[in-house]
């Protein structure tokens, strides 16, 4: 899964949950699927875990943290 973004992997992420809502799959299917789509949850949750990180690590590295509600524009 290295070789694959994050985008790319929600996005098959996303049509193999909507394939399986369809239930028109043989078991075999249902179950390849699902397996493929836990990978896929598992890798995405890994990538948002280190991007959450490295925000933490950024915003305190002096950096003043405010609301984005508070931001002016």
């Amino acid at each position: 899964m290295d070789k694959i973004s994050f985008e790319e992997a929600f996005k098959e992420l996303e049509e193999i949950v909507h394939r399986l809502e369809e239930g028109e799959l043989t078991l075999e299917e249902t179950i390849a699927l699902f397996e493929r789509g836990k990978a896929l949850a598992r890798y995405c949750g890994d990538v948002l875990d280190k991007a959450e990180l490295k925000v933490k690590k950024l915003t305190s590295e002096g950096y003043e943290t405010v609301p984005f509600t508070d931001l002016e524009f």
